[in-house]
């Protein structure tokens, strides 16, 4: 089994609802959810908008090789209603990254593991931090807390508190699955 680390977020319609959608359909294709992180709401980055964000981190084992793996999120992503317009930053339902797979490092077209970005969000370290703060990044060769320490990201990173509208949906949801 390959240990595996995504981050996911969303700034539209039920932002924490289609979390937990998200996450039951991960454990359904891809693997055991081991340990999540809190969710954050967190400022768009890269772009202006009205709409924040709720991200959350989970580690997962799975069976999956990286390839199988990229085409089973997007699958989750449609399934989910993202639509994919262009490669600028913009808003969506729900986005899946690829954080690290395993120590593996990936420099391919369409797969790049581990995330180019991560080191300089801090909406991907704060929650990453949480979970897996001794983990060397195989790049930099630095923990997970010694590059959220060091991240000049000044963006808004908050923890999400559900409030009892949330909890109601969210009990709702676990009826359905």
């Amino acid at each position: 089994m390959n240990n595996l680390i995504l981050l996911l977020g969303g700034n539209l319609n039920d932002r924490f609802l289609i979390l937990d959608k998200a996450k039951s359909l991960l454990e359904k294709k891809i693997g055991k959810i081991i340990k999540a992180s809190s969710v954050y709401e967190t400022e768009p980055w890269g772009f202006n908008n009205i709409n924040f964000f709720l991200n959350q981190v989970v580690l997962l084992k799975t069976k999956l090789t990286p390839h199988s793996l990229l085409s089973e999120i997007l699958e989750i992503e449609h399934f989910l209603g993202r639509l994919r317009n262009n490669t600028n930053y913009e808003s969506r339902i729900i986005d899946i990254d690829i954080l690290f797979y395993d120590d593996l490092i990936i420099n391919e077209n369409n797969l790049t593991v581990p995330h180019p970005l991560l080191h300089k969000r801090k909406f991907t370290l704060i929650p990453l931090k949480e979970v897996a703060k001794n983990f060397i990044h195989p790049v930099f060769k630095k923990t997970i807390s010694e590059l959220s320490d060091s991240c000049n990201d000044k963006q808004s990173v908050k923890l999400y508190e559900c409030n009892q509208n949330c909890v109601q949906r969210k009990q709702n949801l676990k009826v359905i699955k």
